[in-house]
């Protein structure tokens, strides 16, 4: 059988694209307006068609035809760190561009990405909204929050809010986030009721320390300059080589969970929230490269060198669990084939 066509909105330096590769599907074109993230999408993606433009110039004139959309439309108008302001924000409006073109390109299936947040934010107004406008597009609206930690063998605490959709089913919706389908068969909704969202994995997670490169350290990633104040912090507090830590501006965050915080955009502007970890004697933060490899990248995924390294620690936090994305493109590509005409 012929690859499903994917395309991708918002495709940042290509962890959603890489999942649905991995899933056995052909991403056909991407979209990403940031010039940097751009050079390292091209780095790592040589046979698909990236458009590099704003989402709002793309329609069926300059867009070929796909059978799944994707979209990690941005997040921050959704959260507390970006303020939260949803669709009075100008980016937070861009999600109505995707369901623009989902009506025009009328895919199979379509997958969203987003934080955890989306789903309460304006007392639920928001969600309500996002799912009335995917059922007047015709699509089913099937939300659901996961955390890769727990279904994946990745150890980063990543929460967030996936939505899935087939369709000609919009009678098939939820109110809220769900964790399995549970509603009974609705006539002429077979695709979404055939979906099941992904549960926790049975396999053991992996250990941080599985993930590192030391290959990528340079020697300001190690906190060993005792004048240094925050250095000095650093190192009074990071002393169990199991731990993994944050500095976040004044104090030390040690995470209880034995498992690497969320990665955050942020992570490139100024250093902080950067995880930290006691390697040999000293602490130090971890590389992009490896930050990446706690998104669960190929290791032979490419950084490029002529990009800032603060670029690239937002790009790594920018992106998704590469495998959890997986569970889900290759749940979403077993319910199109089982019903494939």
């Amino acid at each position: 059988m012929s690859k499903y066509r994917v395309g991708s909105l918002f495709a940042g330096v290509g962890g959603v694209c890489q999942a649905f590769k991995d899933s056995s599907c052909d991403v056909i074109w991407a979209n990403e307006i940031d010039n940097k993230a751009c050079i390292t999408y091209k780095l790592n993606h040589k046979n698909t068609d990236l458009i590099e433009d704003d989402v709002k110039r793309l329609s069926i004139k300059n867009l070929k035809k796909i059978d799944i959309l994707t979209a990690g439309f941005p997040c921050q108008p959704f959260s507390q760190a970006g303020h939260g302001k949803g669709f009075n924000d100008e980016r937070g409006k861009l999600f109505f561009d995707v369901v623009r073109i989902l009506k025009d390109l009328k895919p199979k299936a379509y997958f969203l990405e987003n934080v955890k947040t989306l789903a309460s934010h304006d007392k639920g107004n928001t969600f309500n909204r996002i799912k009335k406008e995917l059922q007047q597009a015709r699509y089913s609206f099937i939300p659901f929050i996961l955390n890769a930690s727990e279904c994946t063998e990745i150890p980063q605490g990543r929460e967030r809010i996936y939505i899935v959709g087939f369709r000609g089913e919009h009678n098939y919706s939820f109110d809220k986030p769900i964790k399995v389908n549970n509603i009974e068969n609705i006539k002429d909704c077979v695709l979404s009721h055939s979906f099941q969202v992904p549960t926790k994995s049975t396999k053991s997670i992996k250990k941080v320390k599985s993930f590192l490169d030391r290959s990528t350290i340079l020697p300001n990633d190690i906190y060993n300059n005792l004048e240094n104040t925050i250095h000095q912090r650093i190192r009074d507090a990071v002393i169990d080589k199991d731990t993994v830590y944050q500095y976040r501006r004044y104090y030390v965050r040690e995470n209880k969970s034995n498992v690497c915080p969320t990665l955050t955009a942020n992570m490139g502007g100024g250093g902080h929230n950067i995880p930290i970890i006691l390697d040999g004697k000293n602490p130090r933060r971890l590389t992009p490269k490896e930050c990446f490899n706690l998104q669960g990248f190929p290791k032979n995924f490419k950084l490029p060198t002529e990009i800032a390294r603060g670029q690239l620690y937002k790009q790594a936090g920018n992106s998704v669990v590469v495998p959890m994305v997986q569970k889900i493109a290759q749940e979403i590509v077993r319910v199109l084939d089982e019903n494939r005409s």
